[in-house]
């Protein structure tokens, strides 16, 4: 019977150790740096530090707005130094017409990506005929041509050198 006293009455003054470790565990500084990050301290924080931005003291809560080191919220006073309070969250239907906006947005996007893509293809493709064309023209070999009525003729040479010219003004938007 004695054993089981002792046992209470030790595990009593243990929890009475213990809480008066926690009550000093709370006394702590809490304030922003020039920086803005919180800093956390049992010593008080450097004279340059403005009171403004002090946001705990031993035994006083943490201003409205700001959070404690467990991430939830403090319900003080916020004081003359207080911003206007922020605006509500968007309801579903803004959070709604945001997305559609965005989704717009990347389909617009997309689309014109695609036809940019597609031109790019197609000069492509049309300076690699150039280059065909002006290597054909440059071999100086007999080059035939079909006119409209499916008779084959060869090129002369002035048509020769005006296809010369167009072919070349042609290349020269490839580069």
């Amino acid at each position: 019977m004695n054993a089981i006293r002792l046992k209470h009455a030790f595990s009593a003054t243990a929890a009475l150790v213990l809480l008066s470790l926690a009550t000093s565990a709370l006394a702590q500084f809490v304030w922003l740096d020039e920086k803005g990050v919180k800093q956390y301290s049992d010593l008080p924080p450097p004279p340059s530090v403005p009171n403004k931005r002090i946001l705990k003291t031993p035994g006083q809560s943490l201003p409205r707005g700001t959070t404690d080191e467990t991430g939830t919220a403090a319900a003080a006073d916020a004081g003359a130094d207080s911003k206007p309070e922020a605006k509500a969250p968007p309801t579903i239907a803004e959070q709604n017409a945001a997305f559609q906006k965005r989704k717009a947005e990347q389909a617009e996007k997309a689309k014109k990506a695609e036809q940019e893509a597609k031109l790019a293809s197609n000069k492509a493709e049309n300076c690699a005929h150039a280059r065909a064309n002006q290597r054909a023209l440059d071999s100086g070999m007999r080059i035939t041509q079909t006119d409209a009525s499916g008779q084959r003729s060869y090129m002369n040479d002035q048509q020769r050198a005006q296809q010369n010219a167009q072919n070349r003004e042609t290349l020269s938007e490839c580069q």
